[in-house]
């Protein structure tokens, strides 16, 4: 799984505009990350951008678990498989996009 195409599958999902109206980084550790920049219209989703108000620290596989279905962020968070900097709100407010 290449980064582009997690872009390429993120847009797809956020489409023109999610509603989150913020900035999220996706912080896959030495696999780089992903920038969500849902403060523009349309929304952008690109390896680099703007300083994000929240950052989600995931592994790649645990993230496409999280888009899939098959693993439940509430978990994935509670386990320490994922970890939230920054605006906890916003991070709370994915799930409904990742879904």
């Amino acid at each position: 799984m290449t980064l582009q195409t997690i872009v390429d599958g993120l847009q797809k999902k956020v489409g023109d505009d999610c509603g989150l109206g913020s900035v999220v980084k996706f912080d896959f550790g030495d696999q780089g990350s992903i920038i969500l920049d849902a403060t523009q219209f349309p929304n952008l989703v690109s390896t680099e951008g703007a300083d994000p108000d929240c950052t989600m620290i995931i592994n790649i596989d645990d993230f496409m678990a999280m888009a899939d279905g098959s693993l439940d962020g509430a978990s994935a968070f509670m386990t320490g498989r994922l970890k939230v900097e920054g605006n906890m709100g916003i991070a709370m407010k994915l799930g409904a996009i990742l879904t």
